[in-house]
């Protein structure tokens, strides 16, 4: 995808995301740095609010507060995806309301397909963050009717792409 339409694409998403009032009224969303063609979230982290980011650290996310005008620069990790500085705050789930996720592709029915590390598998399925409303973060073309899926993959509530928000039935 060009990156120009890539870019238009995720102004929309993010405008999307920006209108609904779950998001607007969340004490502290998890959201991501975008990687190689996943849509482009900086709209949102910019806006003026508090948001959670994730680090890499061995097989596991670890949750940082971070605000636009923060002390701790955010700076490529482990993967070259940027993240917030170590020394930065972190996010005590409890205050947790919405889990934005990247996906690869996610169908309809929630599951998505990541780049194949499983943090987002591990993290989900992790007592501390079941019951948080997850929403999918995806290109339309690759919101798609099924999806293979195993047993240990944790459905998400909904999908956010330039067409909309879509929620599980």
């Amino acid at each position: 995808m060009p990156d120009r339409i890539r870019q238009e694409k995720s102004a929309s998403i993010c405008q999307h995301l920006k209108n609904w009032d779950v998001l607007q009224k969340a004490s502290l969303p998890l959201a991501y740095c975008s990687f190689n063609n996943e849509p482009d979230l900086s709209a949102l982290l910019y806006s003026g609010r508090s948001w959670g980011l994730p680090r890499c650290e061995g097989k596991t996310l670890i949750w940082h507060r971070w605000f636009r005008t923060s002390q701790w620069p955010l700076n490529p990790g482990t993967y070259g995806i940027l993240e917030p500085h170590p020394g930065s705050p972190l996010v005590e789930a409890y205050k947790v309301d919405v889990i934005l996720v990247p996906c690869v592709a996610c169908d309809i029915n929630g599951y998505r397909l990541g780049y194949g590390g499983g943090f987002y598998d591990r993290m989900l399925s992790d007592r501390t963050w079941q019951n948080k409303l997850t929403v999918g973060i995806v290109f339309e073309y690759a919101r798609l009717p099924q999806l293979p899926h195993d047993s240990w993959d944790v459905p998400l509530d909904g999908i956010c792409t330039e067409s909309g928000l879509f929620f599980k039935k």
